[in-house]
């Protein structure tokens, strides 16, 4: 009798939480019913997977309030910036309301499409540093390549120079931690982002950093999709890593450095407010400036600013949107999104690799989307030549994004994520370009043998979509 009332009340609680949250009703029920069916370990796994924390905020409001004070103190008015396309405002606007990031202008961005001269560009900053060096990346591997970096880093720390390092403890589970301590010894500060041991036990189990952040003396910063790794430089066994970064000197710098000093306060409840973190920005007038507003997202957030940035993206193209993502496993807003500015008219044209890196499970889930969109007109590119890994967004001549999300649940939903949305006519045609210049090592998808695919392919699709949400 006791047991069946102690479960009986264990249901009761957990069916008040989980309807107190006001999800989407379809995710509530699934939740409600596996409660239902198995109360004590459904709990258990609500609170590690299903429980939405997004309320629940990482750094404090003051302390977010120093540091926005030190980073408008640093860029100053003269470099805010207005969209290079009025049709562009609202989205700037809503993303400044949603993330309290401006537009500033006065950037020189490059862009990199391949791991060697991106590492060689980051190194050659890195060994010119004489303040202080600020590196997040969701995964730095104990190989020659996360050598180089490391010896490195452990030489401008002997030199004097202020060096922090950031690495998701998950994705770098199995890197031997002498790795790490020896860069420690040497005056390295390292840090582990959601420690493996407890996060495995505790709520923030499914919370991951995936950006990749460098920052060098507050003037010059790296961001987009390439993590430290060997496979970055030299591909995987069925061809090369495609990928994308970008390199940004300017203003905007200082908004990838607030992102790295949340972090790190999040991590170690350091707050790193100094102003030489935020150094004062010899602007150059010229050409060939670009507007930059860096965009952060994560699960304690209170929106899921880089998801809604996408959306509103995809809504206001008129000509083309031009996609590239290692996995397409949309949320429902980017999906709908998607399918309206193609049935518009919109050239709406998707990249994807032909091959996995996670296996076949997350390859076969993209797939299964394949038929929500090939209807409405959007065409889908499976590139051959290896792994596409890039995850960017260009739209009209005039907007590009380049960071870490990819288009799947988990980075638009649950990791800590970072895109740079530029406002630059110059740079988007660069991207539209380099997408042109993939396109042609890419096989375009029929639409009617896509739909004649044997039924057990289709099915394997339909299974692998079920897993979704946590792929």
């Amino acid at each position: 009798m006791i047991y069946q009332t102690s479960v009986l009340f264990i249901i009761i609680g957990s069916l008040i939480l989980i309807i107190s949250e006001n999800r989407k009703p379809y995710i509530s029920l699934l939740w409600i019913m596996l409660v239902i069916l198995l109360p004590g370990v459904g709990l258990v796994f609500y609170f590690l997977l299903g429980k939405d924390y997004r309320s629940r905020r990482i750094i404090k409001a003051d302390e977010l309030a120093c540091l926005d004070l030190l980073r408008n103190q640093a860029t100053g008015d003269s470099v805010l910036a207005h969209p290079n396309s009025d049709k562009y405002q609202k989205l700037a606007d809503m993303m400044r309301g949603a993330n309290d990031t401006p537009l500033l202008g006065g950037n020189q961005v490059r862009i990199f499409t391949d791991f060697t001269p991106m590492f060689q560009s980051m190194l050659d900053d890195i060994a010119a540093a004489k303040s202080f060096v600020h590196i997040q990346f969701y995964i730095v591997e104990n190989d020659e390549v996360g050598h180089q970096l490391s010896d490195l880093l452990i030489r401008k720390a002997e030199q004097g120079i202020d060096v922090r390092l950031m690495y998701d403890s998950w994705a770098n589970l199995f890197v031997r931690s002498r790795y790490y301590d020896r860069m420690r010894k040497h005056g390295v500060k390292v840090q582990s982002f959601q420690k493996f041991i407890p996060s495995m036990f505790t709520r923030d189990v499914n919370c991951r950093t995936h950006r990749k952040i460098v920052v060098v003396d507050g003037l010059v910063g790296y961001t987009g999709g390439m993590n430290i790794a060997r496979r970055y430089r030299d591909g995987i066994n069925h061809g090369a890593w495609r990928d994308t970064h970008i390199r940004i000197q300017g203003p905007a710098v200082s908004q990838l450095e607030l992102s790295i000093l949340a972090d790190w306060r999040f991590c170690t409840k350091e707050l790193l407010a100094q102003p030489r973190f935020f150094p004062t920005q010899t602007i150059k007038q010229s050409s060939t400036d670009a507007i930059v507003q860096i965009i952060t997202s994560g699960p304690m957030d209170e929106w899921n600013t880089v998801m809604q940035g996408m959306v509103q993206v995809i809504a206001q193209s008129r000509r083309y949107l031009y996609i590239q993502t290692p996995y397409f496993i949309p949320t429902h807003p980017i999906l709908l999104a998607i399918r309206n500015a193609a049935l518009a008219g919109v050239d709406v044209r998707i990249m994807l690799p032909s091959t996995a890196d996670r296996g076949a499970i997350t390859l076969n889930a993209s797939k299964s989307y394949f038929r929500d969109v090939l209807p409405a007109g959007v065409k889908i590119y499976l590139y051959d030549k290896g792994f596409m890994h890039a995850k960017t967004m260009v739209c009209d001549d005039d907007f590009v994004t380049i960071g870490s999300t990819n288009l799947d649940s988990r980075s638009l939903e649950q990791n800590f994520e970072v895109n740079a949305f530029i406002y630059d006519n110059d740079l988007a045609r660069r991207q539209r370009d380099i997408f042109l210049d993939d396109q042609r090592l890419c096989t375009l998808v029929d639409p009617d043998e896509w739909r004649r695919r044997p039924p057990l392919k289709k099915f394997l699709a339909s299974a692998a979509r079920i897993l979704a949400p946590i792929l």
